[in-house]
């Protein structure tokens, strides 16, 4: 009753807690996205490494850039090669997967929006950005573990 008689402080209270929405769900929008360029490396102790893996496969990964850059990834998403992602040939789009480069240890959390490789014998393509951060660029394919994440 007392809106119907003060209508105005009603619009306020209104247009306030619509606000406070709004800021809760794009301060949510940027925490993920923070979190999805993250890199892990073996001797950091993060939450991430106490994420149960689904289960994991072994094998080789290779990685793609720049003559991709920019191009559409079969996600529909544009690629960026300095972001932490990966293309396999059939986990679905989004999937998290954790990569450990054997040959040294180091870790990368990556999301999964693109479809390959498609040379044989490979698992895995990364993007310039995770390779990098496993120490795989120089190598070029390198073997290593993958970890699919719960979500």
């Amino acid at each position: 009753m007392n809106c119907l008689k003060t209508g105005h402080r009603c619009r306020i209270l209104f247009t306030g807690f619509w606000m406070m929405g709004l800021i809760l769900m794009f301060s949510s929008c940027a925490s993920q996205s923070a979190n999805q360029h993250r890199i892990y490396n073996s001797n950091q102790k993060t939450s991430s490494h106490k994420k149960v893996a689904l289960h994991e496969f072994y094998g080789k990964a290779s990685y793609y850039g720049p003559q991709f850059h920019g191009k559409k990834t079969a996600s529909g998403e544009i690629f960026d090669q300095h972001a932490l992602t990966a293309a396999h040939p059939s986990l679905a789009f989004g999937t998290r997967c954790r990569v450990t480069n054997l040959k040294n240890g180091k870790q990368v959390v990556v999301r999964i929006n693109d479809r390959g490789p498609f040379v044989k014998g490979r698992i895995l393509d990364l993007s310039y950005q995770a390779a990098n951060a496993i120490g795989a660029v120089a190598d070029g394919v390198v073997e290593v573990k993958v970890e699919v994440l719960k979500k």
